[in-house]
């Protein structure tokens, strides 16, 4: 009966996160989420863009990608504690990142991708250790590349293109072992690529062209 209890307050959690990210959503112009309302007669596993996980029951992947939808992102999502996926890309959401997101310590994809989100990118965002794949392609971030992502030890992804990130590459970087994909092009750095780049052994596609100029090779 405990047990039961403490899966109904869980899910709970996760209903109310959901219903307050969606009043953070000023248009639907699809209705895609018309069908994310409290009923007894349904669960919110079968609201649109969720998926939930068949052991527990809890909430494991929120993808709401290429809906047209516009608003900010709840702080609230923080407290989907066992998501696994998150896609919002492809909107038009805008504002900062929230940094609540470091909750999601399960997370291993995070696509926020073709977006109008500004400001920087928080420095909270090293916390999500499980973090395998990356994407804030096409928005309006700024500042700089925050040292703490050197702590995604399990990153595969990593795509800033299209951005006004500027500064230096840090050299931390090259602590990903598992990077696979690293796109940071057409943002605003500067200064020299560093030596540590090049001795990512899991490397297969590395974009960083159209840099501004003052960007150049690694010095010997």
């Amino acid at each position: 009966m405990l047990s039961l209890a403490w899966s109904k307050t869980n899910i709970t959690t996760d209903e109310s996160a959901l219903l307050v990210f969606k009043s953070s959503i000023t248009s639907d112009p699809y209705n895609f989420l018309a069908n994310w309302t409290v009923s007894s007669s349904s669960s919110l596993c079968d609201w649109a863009g969720i998926t939930c996980n068949v052991g527990h029951g809890r909430v494991h992947s929120l993808n709401l990608s290429d809906m047209g939808l516009i608003g900010t992102i709840s702080p609230h999502l923080g407290n989907l504690s066992f998501l696994v996926e998150l896609d919002l890309s492809y909107n038009n959401f805008y504002g900062h990142l929230p940094k609540e997101l470091v909750q999601l310590h399960r997370l291993k994809l995070l696509n926020l991708s073709f977006n109008e989100f500004d400001g920087v990118v928080p420095t909270t965002i090293g916390g999500l250790h499980a973090l395998q794949h990356l994407s804030l392609r096409n928005n309006s971030l700024s500042g700089i590349i925050p040292l703490s992502v050197s702590n995604l030890s399990r990153l595969e992804t990593l795509d800033w293109n299209f951005n006004f990130i500027e500064g230096t590459i840090p050299a931390e970087i090259g602590k990903l072992k598992n990077l696979k994909i690293l796109r940071i092009a057409y943002n605003k750095l500067s200064g020299i690529i560093p030596h540590a780049i090049f001795n990512l052994s899991s490397l297969e596609l590395l974009s960083w062209q159209h840099f501004i100029r003052r960007v150049k090779l690694y010095e010997v």
